[in-house]
């Protein structure tokens, strides 16, 4: 029993990680989470480590990433305890990238300090990294993301969210190193040095204002169990176009992700009905559609309506076709030998292709927006490469109804918010049934609509310009640290290990 209590420890401190994410948004959280860890594993042999760093990284995902099995059990046909299996094994594979990091620094590098302080941070932001990448990638739950209300949101603006994420990890470091019986104050005091600068520079307006414009946001709130069902069609586009007509003092309306449950061709003629009513009405609309120009191609697009430089019609240019797709909801690895074994495999619109990548913005009402459909927003990479210098607007459609009233949204919307703060941009959020919301260059929310409501968000939103330095440089500078680190703490535990042979000839002379 006294064996497993350092595992129950790990399962509760990477559980209380979770509570630094929206909607809890203790911030704090994320501090006592890692510093739990290293007081875990900075002690333990290589192989105990990374057990424990696993069982941490469970306890982490597993409560973190549940409001996935919603899509798996009321729109996948899936039961409870095949589900529950299913987010374990996703659980389990993040939780992989965590353990091979705490093994790779126990076994390369013998010295807690260099451990502690550079390798463990470093190795850790690597891990995040390879999550978000590998196999397509599930860049969630990263910790930078739990800041945005604290005072290290500062950072964003200069080495991203996962800058913010090393900053972490070096402070839980630097706190374990001061709890120990021989104390080391030095790293505590650059940490709370680093956390000084990081909240100072969170004043420093890296953006200028350009001009504003007038944005209506439609939350249709249509449930998805109906939304692809016979004669729901007519329903939904009088939904919207209902939602929409008293909005004549807008420049921008937005309908979210798949707001119409039909393709961009079949709807054609009706779509050149509004378009002709928007541009009377001397307004632009942008609407998440999905196309289908070929019998082989299908896209997660993003159209413009109205007030645009190209008239509609199917496959005029001003549209954007999403890039990054989910796996299983958006295309199925291994689809032919998967589908056939449940529903859960077969969801509806499961076969997309992919867009090219830095698509051009989209324009409307002579703004420029820099568009990530839904899934997208989590790529950091994927938006600075998509926003251009001339971007007025950072915009993302989505829907979220397949989570239902879990905590996924607003771990989707936090997302979201740090790419505004990363690219000082302001950020318009349009989804199907919440979390709607508009931002401002720092991601500080300055208007929203409640969930599961219908509605329209009204909000006048002025676009920015210029680029933040994590706008100009991405993640460059922070990978150069990153690897200078590990250098540094190689170079020191080489010159410690000699100083260690000399001592010990001296002693056998």
């Amino acid at each position: 029993m006294r064996n497993s209590l350092p595992y129950l420890g790990a399962l509760l401190s990477g559980a209380l990680g979770v509570l630094a994410f929206s909607p809890f948004d203790l911030w704090p959280m994320a501090l006592v989470s890692l510093l739990g860890l290293c007081l875990l594993t900075q002690h333990a042999s290589p192989g105990i480590a990374a057990k424990r760093g696993f069982i941490w990284g469970l306890g982490l995902f597993l409560p973190g990433l549940w409001w996935i099995h919603v899509s798996m059990t009321m729109f996948g046909g899936l039961p409870l305890p095949a589900a529950f299996f299913l987010v374990a094994l996703l659980a389990a594979y993040l939780s992989l990238y965590t353990a091979a990091a705490l093994w790779l620094g126990q076994r390369l590098i013998p010295s807690p300090i260099l451990r502690a302080l550079l390798v463990l941070p470093a190795l850790l932001v690597v891990a995040d990294w390879l999550r978000g990448w590998v196999l397509t990638g599930f860049p969630w739950l990263w910790f930078g993301y739990s800041q945005l209300e604290g005072p290290l949101a500062g950072l964003a603006p200069i080495l991203g969210v996962q800058g913010i994420s090393w900053l972490l990890s070096f402070s839980a470091g630097a706190f374990w190193l001061l709890l120990r019986r021989n104390r080391v104050w030095w790293p505590g005091l650059v940490a709370l040095a680093l956390w000084a600068t990081a909240f100072g520079t969170g004043f420093i307006q890296w953006v200028s204002p350009t001009q504003s414009s007038r944005f209506a946001l439609v939350q249709g709130n249509i449930e998805q169990s109906l939304k692809w069902i016979p004669g729901q069609l007519e329903l939904s586009l009088e939904r919207y176009l209902g939602l929409t007509l008293p909005e004549q003092d807008a420049d921008v309306v937005i309908w979210p992700e798949s707001a119409l449950p039909a393709s961009e061709q079949q709807l054609a003629p009706w779509l050149q009905q509004v378009d002709k009513l928007m541009q009377e009405r001397g307004q632009s609309l942008l609407t998440g559609i999905v196309s289908r120009p070929s019998e082989e191609e299908v896209y997660n697009a993003v159209i413009t309506l109205g007030q645009s430089p190209d008239p509609y019609g199917p496959g005029h240019g001003n549209r954007y076709y999403k890039q990054q797709l989910v796996p299983v909801g958006e295309f199925v690895p291994f689809g032919s030998l998967l589908r056939p074994l449940a529903p859960f495999f077969d969801l509806p619109m499961s076969s997309f292709s992919r867009g090219e990548p830095e698509q051009p913005d989209l324009d409307a009402a002579g703004r420029h927006f820099s568009v990530a459909i839904c899934y997208e927003v989590a790529f950091p990479g994927l938006v600075r490469a998509n926003m251009k210098p001339d971007t007025d607007y950072l915009l993302t459609v989505s829907n979220d109804t397949w989570f239902g009233q879990s905590i996924g949204p607003w771990q989707h919307q936090q997302i979201a918010r740090m790419r505004a703060l990363e690219l000082g941009r302001p950020l318009i959020r349009a989804t199907n049934n919440g979390v709607t919301l508009v931002t401002d260059e720092k991601g500080r929310i300055t208007a929203s609509l409640p969930q599961f409501e219908a509605g329209v968000l009204r909000a006048e939103v002025t676009g920015m310009s210029g680029l933040t330095p994590y706008a100009r440089f991405g993640s460059g500078p922070l990978l150069a640290w990153l690897g200078l680190s590990l250098v540094i703490a190689g170079i020191g535990c080489r010159q410690r290990g000699r100083a260690w042979s000399l001592e010990k000839k001296s002693l056998f002379k």
